[in-house]
């Protein structure tokens, strides 16, 4: 298995910034792909955004321009670096990696944007 640890959720105010990590720990593994989900309350889970083996990158529609996934290979790490910030990007953020044998979720982190 491949554990997933995601950090850098909080509140914020409307318009402002934050930048949410995914570190990866295992193995026995390679990662061919990962990425980020969110789940606003009452709502189901969705897909933000991908980065790939090769490091190309989509994301959902909701959230292009304002939303950046990196990837860090040395500390086995990305990164959802958020602009802009809504009232409607409030969720539980999730990281989620593809490997050789299957797919592994991070227990997620709380973004809050409130005034």
């Amino acid at each position: 298995q491949v554990q997933l640890v995601e950090s850098g959720g909080g509140l914020v105010q409307p318009g402002g910034s934050l930048r949410l990590s995914c570190a990866a720990s295992g193995s026995r593994f390679i990662i061919n792909a990962m990425g980020w989900y969110r789940q606003p309350p009452g709502k189901e889970r969705e897909w933000v955004g991908t980065i790939s083996g090769s490091n190309t990158t989509n994301y959902a529609d909701s959230v292009k321009g304002r939303f950046t996934i990196s990837r860090d290979n040395t500390k086995n790490t990305i990164y959802l670096q958020i602009h802009s910030l809504k009232p409607e990007d409030t969720a539980v953020y999730y990281c989620r990696a593809w490997v050789s044998f299957g797919a592994s979720w991070g227990q997620g982190t709380q973004v809050t944007v409130s005034s």
